[in-house]
This record gives C-alpha cells, sequence and structure tokens, in this order.
C-alpha cells in the first residue's frame, strides 16, 4: 500500500520527476533556451526529419483514405448493381466502417505508445488494410461488403491518431500545424487522385478478364498500399534516440528541443500501469471533450465527401467526367489548406482559423441546394471543401492542449478522433436516394453540425 501511495505521488508530481531525470542525463535545465550551436543542429536537423518523415506519412495518409473512400467510387463504377443493394444497404455498408474504426481508436493508440515501434506497427496495420481492400474486390453480396468494411475500419483504426501522436514526438507544438496540414494533404490529394484512377479504370479496365471496373479498384489500390505498408516497415524512423541516421549530438538536440517546448520531459513511467493513468487523465481533462465535441462537428461537416461523385453526377455529365470533376476542388484545398495553417501558426491564433471555414463552406451549401446552373453548382464544390482547412488547425489544437505526459496524448488523441468519426456513422443515412438532386436534407443536417462544432470550441 506505501509502495503504491509513493507510485502515486511520483506520478502527480511528474513534471518535477521529468526535470530531474533532464539534470541528470543532461546535466542542463530543461527551461534553458538552446545555445546557438544547438540552434544551428535544429535547423539541419528539421531537415533531414522532414525529408524522411513527412512524404511517407503523407503517401500513407493518401492510400488510407483512398481505400477508404473507393467505395463512394465504385458505387458509380456498378457495386451497388453487382451486388443487388437495396434500400439504404450501401449506406450501411458506409456507416459500418467508422463503428470498427470508432471501437478500435483508443486501445490501438495506447498500444502503439506501449509497444514503441511505430515503423512495424503502422506498417503492419497498413499492410493489413491493403490486403482486405484488395479481398473485397471478391464478395458477391451485402453481408460480404459489410464484413469487409467492417474489418477495413478495424485495420484502419491505429493510422489516423497514431500518426498525429507520432508526429507530436517529432515536432514543437509551433512547428505541428504546418506539419499537420502537410500530413493532411494526404487526404486532400486522395479526393483528387483516388477518383482520378477510378475514372481511368472505368475506361480502361471494367470487363477485363470478367472483372467489373470497381473490382479492378479494389485490387489496383489495394496492391500499392502493401508495397507502401512493406516501404513504412522498412524506412520509418521511429523516435529520436533510436533512428541510426541521427549522430548522438542531433540526437540530444532532437530530444531537448521537445523537452524545452514541453517545460518537461517526453516520458512516461515504465509498464502497463502508465497506459492505464493517461487514458484516465485524457478523460478528466474537459478539454479532451470540447475538443472532441468541435471534431465532430468539422467530420460532420465533411459528411459529403462521402458521396462527392454521386454530388458531382447531378451536374449531368457521365460516370467518368463526374469522377473527373471531384479533383479540381480537392487539388484546390491542398495549397489552400496549407497557408490557411500557415497563417494560423504566424498569427499564433487557433480559434479564429477554427471558425471562418465553417461559414464559407456554409454558403457552400446553400449555394448547392438553391441553384441548378452548372457553374454556381461547381463552384459551391469549392466553397463546401472549406471544411477540410479546419483540420490541420484542429489536430494542432488538440496536440497544443493536451502536450504531456504521451500516454494521456496518445489517449486524448484517440478519444477525439473516435467521437469525431462518430458524425460518419450517421451522417450517409441523410442522403436519401429521393432528395437528389439539391438533397436538402443532408446539406442541411451538415452545415447545422459544423456550426455548431467548429464555433463551438473555446480551448485555449
Amino acid at each position: 500500500m506505501a509502495e503504491q501511495t509513493v507510485k502515486d505521488h511520483d506520478f502527480i508530481g511528474e513534471a518535477e520527476k521529468a526535470e530531474t531525470i533532464q539534470r541528470e542525463e543532461h546535466h542542463e535545465d530543461a527551461h534553458d533556451e538552446l545555445t546557438e550551436e544547438e540552434k544551428r543542429i535544429a535547423r539541419k536537423l528539421m531537415r533531414k526529419i522532414d525529408l524522411r518523415i513527412m512524404p511517407l506519412v503523407i503517401l500513407v495518409y493518401l492510400m488510407n483514405y483512398i481505400d477508404r473512400n473507393n467505395y463512394a467510387a465504385a458505387k458509380l463504377q456498378g457495386l451497388v448493381e453487382d451486388l443487388n443493394l437495396v434500400g439504404d444497404q450501401y449506406q450501411v455498408g458506409l456507416s459500418i466502417l467508422f463503428v470498427a474504426y470508432i471501437l478500435m481508436q483508443v486501445p490501438s493508440n495506447l498500444a502503439l505508445n506501449y509497444v514503441g515501434r511505430p515503423s512495424w506497427y503502422l506498417g503492419f496495420f497498413t499492410i493489413a488494410w491493403g490486403l482486405v481492400s484488395a479481398c473485397t474486390s471478391q464478395v458477391t453480396s451485402y453481408g460480404g461488403i459489410v464484413a469487409c468494411r467492417f474489418i477495413l475500419g478495424l485495420v484502419e483504426a491505429p493510422f489516423f491518431a497514431g500518426v498525429l501522436f507520432y508526429l507530436s514526438k517529432w515536432y514543437t507544438k509551433e512547428e505541428l500545424a504546418k506539419r499537420n496540414a502537410i500530413f493532411y494533404a494526404g487526404s486532400l490529394v486522395s479526393g483528387a487522385f483516388g477518383n482520378l484512377i477510378a475514372a481511368g479504370i472505368l475506361n480502361g479496365l471494367a470487363g477485363e478478364r470478367g472483372l467489373s471496373a470497381w473490382q479492378w479498384l479494389y485490387i489496383i489500390e489495394g496492391a500499392i498500399t502493401i508495397f507502401v505498408g512493406i516501404c513504412v516497415v522498412l524506412i520509418l524512423p521511429d523516435f529520436p534516440d533510436t533512428w541510426r541516421a541521427l549522430s548522438p549530438q542531433e540526437k540530444h538536440v532532437a530530444n531537448r528541443r521537445l523537452a524545452i517546448d514541453a517545460a518537461e520531459a517526453d516520458v512516461d513511467e515504465e509498464g502497463g500501469m502508465s497506459q492505464i493513468r493517461g487514458m484516465k487523465l485524457a478523460f478528466l481533462d474537459p478539454k479532451t471533450y470540447l475538443l472532441a465535441l468541435a471534431y465532430m462537428g468539422i467530420t460532420g461537416a465533411a459528411g459529403f465527401q462521402n458521396f462527392f461523385p454521386t454530388l458531382t453526377k447531378t451536374l449531368g455529365y457521365s460516370e467518368t467526367v463526374s469522377l473527373l470533376l471531384v479533383a479540381p476542388p480537392y487539388v484546390f484545398m491542398v495549397f489552400y489548406s496549407y497557408a490557411h495553417c500557415y497563417a494560423s501558426d504566424y498569427y499564433g491564433n487557433r480559434f479564429w482559423f477554427l471558425t471562418y471555414p465553417v461559414f464559407v463552406s456554409t454558403i457552400g451549401f446553400i449555394v448547392f441546394m438553391t441553384t441548378d446552373s452548372f457553374g454556381p453548382r461547381y463552384f459551391s464544390f469549392f466553397l463546401m471543401n472549406f471544411v477540410f482547412a479546419q483540420n490541420g488547425t484542429i489536430y494542432a489544437w488538440i496536440s497544443n492542449a493536451i502536450p504531456r505526459p504521451p500516454a494521456k496524448r496518445a489517449a486524448a488523441l484517440a478519444f477525439i478522433n473516435s467521437i469525431g468519426n462518430s458524425a460518419s456513422i450517421w451522417t450517409p443515412f441523410t442522403y436519401f436516394p429521393s432528395s437528389g438532386p439539391h438533397y436538402r436534407p443532408a446539406l442541411d443536417a451538415e452545415s447545422t453540425v459544423g456550426e455548431d462544432g467548429g464555433g463551438g470550441c473555446g480551448v485555449e
């Protein structure tokens, strides 16, 4: 009992404990500034980290979103007809992925923090969802597609919150917003790139070897994902302390700059209890719930992305052209979201940069619902996509508001991501086929949720 009391006391006083560790290991206070020589090393170090980590995580996130959202492209390529889906069965297949995704969020992120090998952990699950995606090409029934989508949600769950946690182990608070924006660009590029691939497959491979276009879509994109997952295992560095490409000086600076940024060492207690205590800390922090609600508003407002090809099809063009029309709004947002997050960092403000896109995307929803002209309706897609500019800001805000200890940050990121994505469970059911071509019930609901969530967060 006495031993447990001592442990609890140490846990509550973790900041003091961390400072002691820093003094013993580095013989300097964690609150000191970097020396000029250390700043020079840090600049070189950042270039090395950026070049190794960011391209790889962007590529994996691109494949993550492509494999998750190719279901929407497959809808235009004959999946519904081939599987004899009726009523809301297509929507169930869309929704069930997020049920599994949410169930795995917190345990998977705590497991990542405990295992301590992001390269193996994230690489394994990347390979796994590539295999599931490829196997989806062979389903022949409603039950089969629901089962595959559920399993896909389970194996995709560790990636997103896991990478946010992983990046927070390499970058300071000031650096996170831009890196998160660059990372999130992977999902935006996938919106363009994935549909361009789908259009090419629809034109070139439909009927080849007796397979429909949507089956080729799953096979090709699944195979690419498996290859990318192998690259993650072989190339992605785990942490500064274990990356062999860094010199002892660079490792020292990498850890010290993070310790100074957090005013304490970025360490947990040894053993599994640290993970449980971290989870308790996350759930007892009111900021966790406020940020989760804000993120749920963002993902709810972005529900249209699962039906983007369906929305562009209302413009009156063929399936191939409808898929191609999805690309430009996403390409625009890739560049805009980076500028948005750069400005957020420059001005040191998160709240207003989280709020103004809500009103821009709401204008887009209104334009789409109230006009039939091609120009205004297509322009509305660019405005609706402003909801995606919020993501880089909210991710950085989460890491800034809940910086340490790592176990708490891992649990908070996973919980916020799971609550946020819960909006994706119900938004598919607001897209009634009879409500086209304006889909007012769905876009009204998404606009309302976006305003309540994105504009209602006051965490500092």
